[in-house]
């Protein structure tokens, strides 16, 4: 039962102090009383939209087990809250906390699409899959307003140029029309995120995200119209999510999936404090069994920083998770292939328009 000071609809119930600020600042007693004396809000729930325009936008991924080379993010922290998301972290760098502040100041770069272009018109690029959301989810709600995704899109298929979308939003299906001609060329892969079948878990660990059903909507949306679409489930949670493998790789296929990936939860940097809190207010009750079998999954820590090993983690745990994936696929999606993406095309299409010769 979760208790009475239960945030509902954000992932992390606190603010958390940056680690790069000398000060840091706490809400007093005599304060949060004078507040519910006067009948005012000690601190804004409301999302703030900040513009940024920065001065370049793809960014050379250089971790050697994310398994991508090169990423795009239009927006810098994630309205969907996901209490887990290891972007949480990032945050800290651009002056906010890991905590409600990634829910709630949404960094919005203007001038991406501008950037974009540049990149892709320039001499010295060669072209090379550029995955959007590499770190916060480019279908965030703000998108649905400001569109900055799609008109990303529509200036990837403008120079043929690949592209992979990691989302967890429906919202992808408004943008149908541009990913079916970037689908012609074997120009686009699409990465679904679905954590769980159960509603209940998904409104818990990502309060602002869409549906599960919606999810499993859009996956048959998409690879309807001959649009690649995998699915990603992550992280997966010990006793939250992991007796869920078998029956959701099931599910993904039957829609129309063509391959499944998934990563172990680790709680790097600020988010083990995030969660730790965050679980023994939504799950008091398996609290300490799922902390400490995380901790189980990464050498007695909530946290493993080790390349090879981070995403997938160790023991007999994470043995059992790889082993029931590895049944999935072959019960599930044998002979089903995740198409590469088409490299070729672009050079002819620098300037914007096909090269005669």
């Amino acid at each position: 039962m979760e208790r009475n000071d239960f945030i509902k609809g954000r992932g992390a119930q606190h603010q958390v102090k940056n680690r790069f600020d000398a000060l840091s600042y706490e809400m007093r007693d005599d304060f949060l009383n004078y507040c519910a004396a006067e009948g005012e809000e000690a601190t804004s729930s409301k999302t703030a939209f900040i513009e940024t325009f920065p001065k370049t936008i793809v960014n050379k991924v250089t971790s050697p087990d994310v398994g991508l080379e090169y990423s795009l993010n239009p927006y810098q922290g994630c309205e969907h809250g996901c209490v887990y998301c290891y972007a949480r972290n990032s945050h800290e760098y651009w002056g906010y906390g890991a905590g409600l502040d990634f829910e709630q100041k949404i960094l919005v770069k203007r001038n991406a699409v501008e950037l974009l272009e540049q990149q892709l018109r320039s001499r010295s690029w060669k072209a090379a899959p550029i995955v959007l959301s590499g770190n916060t989810d480019c279908y965030q709600p703000v998108e649905r307003k400001l569109e900055i995704t799609r008109k990303l899109l529509q200036t990837f298929l403008k120079y043929r140029h690949p592209v992979g979308i990691i989302t967890k939003n429906a919202l992808i299906q408004r943008d149908v029309d541009i990913l079916q001609e970037l689908a012609k060329d074997n120009l686009v892969r699409v990465n679904l995120s679905i954590t769980s079948l159960e509603e209940r878990t998904r409104q818990l660990l990502e309060p602002r995200t869409a549906s599960i059903k919606k999810r499993l909507q859009t996956i048959e949306v998409l690879s309807s119209r001959g649009i690649p679409v995998s699915v990603m489930m992550a992280p997966i949670i010990p006793s939250i999510n992991s007796h869920e493998i078998l029956p959701l790789v099931k599910e993904i296929a039957a829609r129309g999936a063509c391959s499944v990936g998934y990563t172990v939860v680790r709680l790097n940097g600020a988010i083990g404090e995030i969660f730790s809190e965050w679980i023994r207010k939504a799950m008091p009750g398996r609290a300490e069994k799922v902390l400490h079998q995380i901790a189980e999954c990464h050498g007695g820590n909530l946290n493993d920083s080790r390349f090879g090993s981070r995403m997938k983690g160790d023991g007999n745990i994470a043995d059992q998770v790889a082993q029931q994936f590895a049944i999935a696929r072959k019960l599930y999606l044998k002979d089903r292939e995740r198409p590469g993406l088409n490299c070729d095309l672009h050079e002819q299409y620098k300037d914007g328009q096909m090269k005669l010769f």
